[in-house]
């Protein structure tokens, strides 16, 4: 008799979960249609206004010796436009140029992290608890008890949910331009919540915080060294900035090409080599007391390469940029290419963790690098 009555519940419970996977398929269904007219609006207009002119000479250093590092299209969501980043050859700086625009960021932006892509971005960031731990911890040795903590680029705030841990008695405020920020504020993960650009409210927030955070925050920032100077000004004496960033002088970058997870074209828009960072911290009266390599890298070279390959290679799904709704001889495809594609995630999957994780702190397999900064 119990025994039916599970069967029953289990019946139950599976037809809730395949009613729910129905209702959230026509909900997206309904918004990309919603979307798509403005979206077929824009592309009419051209790409051409997402971009500003070409630069002859590197944001960094200022040199001219420019070549080009690579060049690709939106992997991701896979919007039109091309997109190139070129290096320079004398100080190793890695920039978009030409680089997107206000306009350029903005519809690139659109539906990305938050709208079309919140939900799914939302479920990947709840998912990685312990990866934000791990960022929170080094700062102990350094100041083991911040009265308050800036969080710039928070996004859904999960990054201060998780760091409570390590800092129980320290307030978490979350800053960020996407309405992301507001969000994480009613889910009570951060104390406060900010809704703006980080270096237009620098001076009002000027030495508030003993600690500020950075992390996977430059890239995206069309002035990394403007950004640098608010978080100055953001500290008070003695307060420590901690940065995050992707190493562009990875060796996976460079064997994977475009298919480098990390380059996240067209959102990220400079990488900037560690001797670098650290020249300018110094520069602006910081000192630089923790550098790491081993213990930031994540584990998605591989993993993301064949992702994108995948993605590249199946019909994309339905989106509000495609001029019309793709047929279901297409998504039926898709579907296909993806659940062949399993057993190359797995391993992927598998390589990432076993095999470049424990060598991350050798022969430049580091994807990603962390420096914590004292204000002098």
């Amino acid at each position: 008799m119990s025994d039916t009555i599970e069967g029953a519940d289990g019946s139950k419970e599976a037809k809730e979960a395949k009613g729910a996977k129905r209702s959230a398929r026509a909900d997206r269904a309904a918004l990309v249609a919603a979307l798509r007219p403005r979206y077929l609006a824009d592309a009419a207009r051209g790409t051409e206004r997402f971009f500003e002119p070409r630069r002859r000479d590197c944001p960094w250093c200022g040199s001219d010796r420019l070549r080009r590092r690579l060049r690709t299209v939106d992997r991701f969501q896979r919007k039109p436009g091309r997109f190139t980043l070129d290096a320079c050859r004398a100080c190793g700086h890695v920039f978009q140029n030409p680089r997107l625009s206000g306009a350029g960021l903005e519809y690139y932006y659109r539906d990305f992290y938050d709208g079309l892509g919140e939900r799914d971005l939302g479920n990947i960031f709840a998912g990685r608890e312990k990866t934000y731990r791990r960022r929170a911890e080094p700062l102990r040795h350094c100041a083991p008890s911040p009265r308050n903590w800036l969080d710039v680029g928070t996004g859904h705030g999960h990054f201060c949910e998780a760091a409570r841990a390590v800092f129980p008695d320290t307030s978490f405020d979350g800053l960020d331009f996407t309405d992301g920020v507001e969000l994480a504020k009613r889910s009570g993960r951060v104390d406060r919540a900010i809704r703006g650009a980080f270096t237009a409210l620098a001076e009002e927030l000027a030495q508030g915080y003993d600690a500020v955070s950075m992390y996977h925050y430059l890239e995206h920032s069309t002035d990394p060294r403007t950004e640098l100077r608010a978080a100055r000004q953001v500290l008070r004496p003695g307060g420590h900035l901690l940065i995050e960033v992707p190493d562009p002088r990875c060796l996976f970058a460079r064997l994977f090409g475009r298919w480098w997870l990390p380059w996240l074209q067209p959102q990220h828009l400079h990488f900037v080599p560690v001797a670098n960072l650290r020249a300018e911290l110094t520069r602006l009266g910081f000192t630089v007391v923790v550098e790491q390599h081993r213990e930031p890298h994540d584990t998605v070279d591989l993993l993301g390469a064949v992702w994108l390959l995948l993605n590249a290679i199946a019909p994309p799904e339905d989106a509000p940029w495609l001029d019309r709704r793709p047929g279901r001889l297409r998504w039926l495809a898709r579907c296909a290419v993806l659940l062949a594609g399993v057993p190359a995630l797995i391993a992927a999957t598998a390589l990432d963790r076993l095999l470049i994780k424990p060598m991350a702190g050798h022969l430049r397999l580091s994807n990603a690098y962390r420096v914590i900064a004292r204000r002098d």
